[in-house]
């Protein structure tokens, strides 16, 4: 508490002089949040905690660190830059998949495995495979696996150490530890086949970025075989500042076959793969694989197409007979959890389910019978983050006691407490948690809005051990010359038209005076599986709009996260409805405010918040100055089979649904002024979106602004894009909704026509695969 406390007090020693926050500090180096810490995990042993962490000079190039627990000593262990100076030279494959993490725009280290016996790390660089030795001096360390032979993806070592396992080139390989021996396990793999990868829409939708397992004994491996010579063939066009890609991939659109999918079991010395039976329909997804703790027993989910089925399947590995533990039905789609664990001590399994409507785990036995709930009430778990069965203890996250928040609670593996869970995490706010094997204690990531995020080891009953980085918010951080302009948000709720709770997030402009009447920057996602109005560390262009000025807010609709199925459920069939209609009454709130100026009220938002600002606008232009849609869906056909379909069925059993969930049928309403902005490589939301929505504005005679980002993919990653596209929003809202012009709008006014267009005013040769992803 005395280390808490004194982390805190730290954060008054800061200049005096206040500085405003600018869209090029921002974007630049080093970050604002200060150096934390990503991608923690604890050694098996319990010893070490390791993790990445960016460059004062490059935030987005990640070296190897490790904390020790006995002696609270951090060391740099791999510097990225001195292991490979020239840089990374990436294959087409990692580009996909790094578009797909989320992580197209770092560079370095990017993740790494513990072995075993805690003493050695693997990691990949630049296609290459590395061992780090922690015994070994620092000189002697590192060990090179491989050398050439084509690009290396999702390494692992074996759970007893052995061997070390990769795809290359579309097959799955292993390493003998001991003799160097590297060696092929799968030979039909190329072209439409891969052996031991996730498809595209398991790692993009399904949250599963592994096609291989090992066995807990290291005596097999299960993998995933797919064939996709069913799924179409589309071309579609990356044009970057000095060339145009023509991009052959194969993407099951909506109503498209998917791949074929099969599961293997080989052994890693070799020989012949025996096949899992999956099922008489071919049509199904294969959405998660797990081993028993005794290697006999191998579990898989099998969704249906339509996502309104899943059965969890126990399969004997040495006879391959299998039998169903588990079936969970929905009327409207299930939910993918990573929450499944078997326990050692018993022949049972922790399950979670959405069956009473809201989030909750269950103990199942082997056997397939209920034991009990683990937890129950009108709440929801978010996940399981560490099962200590000595104690008899499940620790989950969840925002039980207050919806922005996420906390840490322990629930007891008999039941008996299972609708009063223990808190176990002290402070109010965004707790991210990592526990150690056994859960016998864990690493706690911590922020909220006057806190940057702060990492630290805390005891399996939340009490602090140490710091592993405080991240002070004292006179050398980052953003020390800002906190004295710096905006608290506020957190508040409005009723939705069916009763339903909303929450909001609201930052007040900085010097905010009630008796004043200010512009509106209302930001929002909207879209499934997100929470934007949560209780962490500021959204900086959040901040940088309110030291300029304006209200701030967001408000999270009917159809997100971590509500309960009632919340969730009403989009089902229709996309932009329900969602649209919460933030219309947003803004009916927004103008009821004596200190809101209700006819300067603009709206922003990228991806699916792209697609739902053109949905507000569209519906509701009366009461809005503008909006800005960067990278919008604006047609669900063109979206891919498991994210769509989950919530639309199929353009062929709901055309109508499609037809209504699209923009299209809407535009005749868009009045007030649009910036549209798309990146001109998007793997992610295509281009074809964007492309579309122009031809029919123009088709209609509806004027619009335009900015388009050569080579830019769908988070536009270059620092340079993201300045200018923020500039260029920036400059937008204070010409359109707050009504003056200042550099911003003039610099964006300067560029030339060839990459802007002037403002309407208001009334090759092709490629492997690549992948698109979701919005």
């Amino acid at each position: 508490m005395r280390a808490l406390l004194l982390a805190g007090l730290m954060t008054v020693a800061l200049p005096t002089m206040a500085e405003k926050l600018t869209i090029d500090r921002i974007y630049s180096d080093p970050g604002l949040s200060g150096p934390t810490p990503r991608g923690l995990k604890i050694s098996p042993d319990g010893t070490r905690v390791s993790f990445l962490r960016g460059r004062a000079e490059d935030q987005n190039q990640l070296d190897l660190w490790e904390y020790s627990v006995k002696d609270r000593s951090t060391r740099l262990l791999v510097d990225s830059k001195k292991l490979e100076p020239e840089g990374e030279q990436l294959s087409d494959a990692e580009k996909a998949r790094r578009e797909r993490a989320r992580t197209a725009g770092l560079h370095g280290i990017l993740d790494y495995q513990w072995s075993p016996d805690g003493a050695r790390l693997l990691f990949p660089l630049n296609g290459e495979l590395y061992l780090y030795d922690l015994a070994a001096p620092a000189a002697k360390a590192v060990r090179k696996l491989t050398r050439g032979g084509g690009f290396v993806l999702d390494p692992k070592i074996s759970p007893k150490g052995r061997y070390v396992s990769f795809v290359r080139d579309q097959n799955l390989y292993v390493i003998d530890l001991a003799s160097g021996k590297e060696t092929r396990l799968t030979h039909d793999g190329g072209g439409t086949v891969h052996n031991g990868e996730a498809e595209f829409v398991a790692q993009e939708e399904m949250d599963r970025r592994t096609g291989y397992w090992w066995a807990p004994d290291d005596s097999l491996i299960a993998f995933e075989r797919y064939d996709e010579a069913d799924v179409p063939v589309v071309r579609r066009f990356e044009i970057y500042a000095d060339r145009t890609d023509v991009v052959e991939q194969r993407y099951p659109a909506a109503g498209d076959p998917n791949v074929r999918v099969q599961l293997g079991l080989i052994a890693p010395g070799g020989g012949q793969p025996r096949w899992v039976d999956l099922g008489a329909n071919p049509d199904i997804y294969l959405v998660r694989v797990d081993w028993t703790p005794a290697a006999k027993g191998l579990s898989y989910q099998r969704m249906a197409r339509n996502q309104q089925r899943l059965d969890l399947q126990l399969v004997d590995t040495a006879t391959l007979q299998q039998r169903t533990l588990l079936t969970e039905t929905s009327a409207t789609w299930i939910n993918l959890n990573d929450d499944l664990r078997f326990l050692d001590g018993q022949q049972a399994f922790v399950w979670a389910s959405e069956r009473t409507g809201s989030k909750h785990l269950y103990l199942y036995g082997l056997d397939g019978k209920l034991l009990h709930p683990l937890s129950r009430g009108a709440w929801n778990v978010d996940g399981v983050l560490g099962v200590d069965e000595k104690a008899g203890r499940v620790y989950v996250a969840s925002n039980k006691d207050f919806v922005p928040d996420k906390q840490i609670y322990a629930l007891k593996l008999d039941g008996s407490d299972a609708d009063a869970p223990q808190r176990i995490s002290k402070r109010d706010g965004w707790h991210e948690a990592v526990f150690a094997k056994g859960g016998t204690f864990y690493v706690d990531t911590f922020s909220d809005p006057k806190t940057p995020p702060q990492v630290a080891v805390h005891a399996a009953d939340g009490k602090f051990v140490a710091w592993i980085e405080p991240n002070a918010l004292d006179a050398r951080h980052p953003y020390a010359p800002y906190r004295d302009s710096h905006v608290l948000p506020e957190f508040g709720t409005i009723t939705a038209d069916d009763g339903q709770t909303l929450y909001y997030r609201l930052y007040k402009p900085l010097g905010f005076d009630p008796a004043k009447r200010y512009p509106v920057f209302d930001t929002f996602y909207g879209g499934p599986n997100a929470q934007l109005a949560t209780r962490g560390w500021t959204d900086m262009f959040a901040e940088y709009m309110a030291q300029h000025g304006y209200v701030v807010f967001t408000l999270d609709n009917r159809g997100m996260a971590r509500r309960g199925r009632a919340f969730s459920d009403v989009i089902h069939k229709q996309l932009g409805a329900a969602e649209v209609a919460d933030q219309v009454a947003g803004i009916r709130w927004l103008k009821a405010q004596p200190w809101v100026d209700g006819k300067r009220i603009g709206t922003f938002g990228w991806s699916y918040g792209g697609y739902m600002n053109l949905m507000m606008l569209a519906k509701d232009s009366a009461d809005l100055a503008g909006g800005v849609s960067v990278a919008p869906v604006t047609d669900w056909r063109l979206y891919d089979t498991f994210y769509t379909e989950r919530y639309l069925g199929t353009p062929q059993q709901n055309p109508a649904g499609y037809t209504r969930s699209a923009v299209f049928a809407w535009l005749d309403g868009l009045t007030a002024p649009l910036f549209l902005a798309h990146g001109m490589a998007d793997d992610n939301v295509l281009f074809a979106n964007s492309t579309r929505l122009m031809a029919e504005l123009q088709r209609r005679g509806i004027p619009f602004e335009l900015m388009t980002y050569p080579g830019g993919k769908h988070g536009l990653s270059t620092p340079e894009m993201k300045k200018h596209a923020y500039r260029a929003i920036a400059a937008f809202f204070d010409e359109k909704v707050k009504g003056e012009c200042g550099a911003q709008c003039v610099a964006a006014q300067a560029v030339p026509a060839a990459a802007k267009p002037a403002k309407a005013k208001p009334a090759g040769k092709p490629k492997t695969k690549a992948a698109a992803t979701r919005p």
